[in-house]
């Protein structure tokens, strides 16, 4: 008995940093409607920033102060991010506010780095809070019940905050309907900036708070976002009380997960979160979601036709500039643009849903890696010829995703988004775990093409014709009578209902053609590097897609290959740079103010502009 109490107080204690960090993200949402994938590197500040205030401030008054002071350093810095990057992207599309964040955590990773460096940093005992209490016999942590003692004080002022200040009150009007809050005279901008230095200032409360438990590092901005965006949807999005709930609820299943389940420490969350999702759509306390302005990737586009003779001359041309790269090229050219190909036909079936049909995925990579690991698998048990195990991967791939769409597809929006990333996740934990099957974190490898491929060259071919023949046949699917119906979907789901299209089929058939071709193109993957490892199933691959989409453009038809092909020709020679992060996330951050169409959507409105000035030019 007296070891579950101690378990489950380990559990209270560790809910405390989790629920001020999720708090803040949540606050955030409910008011500005931001999936603020930053919040993380927030996070990581207030411990960078709360571990060096305790070296200066003495005793335990300056460690609580420490504490309280990070958390407002780290508010103020997410002013200057609102300010700067947020406030110009308000009235954007959700995915570009989402991409703008993204490329804020590259900017934060590297200015870490140049300010503290790049070892990990203990953090210090709290004064006072140096030894342990036996509860039944068992050993607990003072500092952890000095946690489970404050955290309802936090959750009560939050309550007080929100419900009885006049603050809060515009605080609830904006979660509920903020454009009408801007009619009654309330400057949004400001109310928008003071929630986010709040949600900043708890995030870095949390990264604080957390130093006698853990300490400072690098990589804990990617190790709590997922945890924390799971407790925030879980809870329900803009819900403190659900927050507090779901950070509770987390927090002791992990501890008891790793005591009596440990294989399960990094599926338990994420089988929470979709057993909630299906069951609640908006989370234990939260509410139907209320989408932005313009929707997940914006206001209708124009009709999109296939392109002229002009532009399929251009491709023809490239086609044959490519198949002679062999003949002039070096080795490393061919493998540099086999990775390429690979690329952009993932980045294509991701740009299949997300402009075709309006369905932004936080999880593509699970089809990617899924078709990759099943591949691989065959190969590995079964002796698979190279052949059949490459035409199973994208069908495997396929009935992933059939399965995941299946659940996914009810719902919309950022938890249709988050829960594919869910799913995502969940099979990256399984595979990740799966040790005597998949190899864990050591993969699988040897995992070679047949003889006849065995060349650099006869391999470069393969993936050429497999690599262009995908995305065309995708660009054909787009064009037909089924990506009309998908773009119906997209613009007006209930006009296209009243049509008599039958919505969520549509959308499933094509959640489930995307999941396939990425798996074709994680089949040309694992065949090229000769292995695979479960980080190509991560939430970071499924943002490396979604960020080369973006870039290309996400009103186009051929932005994922543009920014697939721009990325991975960049990527060479940006990470020979010591702080290619930052040169990164600058351009990022730049290209979602300035240049939000992507490459090819501003190509095109610059084609236009000249158009026109030459008309008019011709009628004077």
């Amino acid at each position: 008995m007296g070891l579950l109490v101690a378990q489950l107080l380990t559990g209270l204690a560790n809910a405390a940093a989790l629920f001020l960090v999720a708090s803040g993200l949540s606050l955030i949402f409910g008011v500005t409607r931001i999936v603020n994938f930053a919040h993380g590197s927030l996070y990581m500040l207030g411990a960078y920033v709360g571990i060096t205030l305790m070296g200066v401030l003495p005793g335990a008054v300056g460690f609580w102060g420490a504490i309280v002071l990070a958390g407002v350093a780290v508010g103020l810095i997410g002013v200057v991010i609102e300010i700067c990057v947020l406030r110009p992207v308000y009235r954007a599309p959700e995915l570009f506010q989402l991409v703008a964040t993204f490329g804020v955590i590259l900017v934060i990773q590297d200015l870490t780095l140049m300010i503290w460096g790049g070892e990990d940093m203990l953090g210090p005992r709290a004064p006072g809070l140096k030894s342990v209490v036996r509860i039944l016999g068992e050993p607990v942590p003072q500092y952890d019940l000095a946690l489970i003692a404050i955290t309802p004080f936090i959750l009560l002022g939050l309550w007080w905050l929100i419900t009885k200040t006049r603050v809060g009150i515009l605080v609830r009007a904006a979660t509920q309907d903020r454009e009408m809050v801007g009619a009654l005279g309330v400057n949004q901008s400001w109310l928008f900036t003071g929630v986010f230095f709040l949600g900043s200032a708890l995030a870095g409360l949390g990264g604080a708070i957390q130093l006698p438990k853990g300490g400072a590092d690098l990589l804990m901005d990617f190790s709590i976002i997922a945890e924390v965006f799971v407790v925030v949807v879980v809870g329900g999005m803009g819900s403190i009380p659900g927050a507090f709930i779901a950070a509770v609820l987390i927090s002791v299943l992990n501890v008891f997960g790793v005591a009596y389940v440990p294989q399960s420490t990094l599926v338990l969350m994420y089988v929470v979160m979709a057993i909630v999702l299906m069951i609640r759509p908006w989370g234990l306390l939260g509410r139907e979601e209320k989408a932005g302005e313009h929707g997940q990737i914006g206001e209708p586009q124009r009709p999109i036709r296939p392109a002229g003779w002009i532009g399929r001359s251009l491709v023809l041309a490239l086609i044959a500039f490519m198949a002679l790269i062999p003949v002039f090229g070096s080795t490393f050219t061919q493998v540099l643009i086999i990775d390429i190909l690979i690329f952009c036909l993932f980045a294509t079936s991701l740009q299949f849903i997300l402009s075709t049909g309006g369905l932004v995925s936080f999880g593509h990579a699970v089809f990617f890696g899924g078709g990759a690991y099943v591949a691989a698998l065959l190969v590995t048990y079964f002796n698979t010829p190279m052949e059949l195990a490459f035409a199973l991967a994208p069908l495997g791939a396929g009935v992933l995703a059939i399965g995941i769409g299946w659940f996914c597809i009810r719902l919309s929006g950022v938890y249709f988004a988050m829960l594919t990333m869910a799913f995502s996740q969940l099979v990256w934990s399984l595979v990740f775990q799966w040790g005597e099957v998949t190899g864990g974190d050591d993969g699988l490898v040897s995992i070679w093409p047949s003889k006849w491929l065995s060349g650099t060259t006869a391999y470069y071919y393969f993936t050429l014709a497999m690599g262009i023949g995908g995305i065309l046949v995708l660009r054909h699917i787009m064009h037909s009578p089924f990506g009309y119906a998908l773009r119906a979907t997209r613009d007006s789901a209930r006009q296209a209902e009243a049509t008599g299209i039958n919505v969520k089929q549509i959308q499933w058939m094509a959640f489930t053609l995307a999941g396939a071709f990425a798996g074709l193109a994680g089949g040309l993957f694992v065949f090229s590097k000769g292995s695979i490892f479960p980080d190509e199933l991560s939430i970071s691959t499924s943002f490396d897609a979604l960020i080369v989409v973006f870039l290309g453009g996400v009103k186009t038809l051929a932005g994922g290959v543009v920014g697939a092909a721009f990325m991975e020709s960049a990527k060479d020679w940006l990470t020979r740079l010591e702080y290619w992060r930052l040169i990164l996330g600058l351009v990022i951050i730049a290209v979602v103010i300035v240049a939000p169409d992507g490459i090819v959507g501003s190509l095109r409105k610059l084609g236009e502009r000249i158009g026109i000035v030459r008309e008019e030019e011709s009628m004077r």
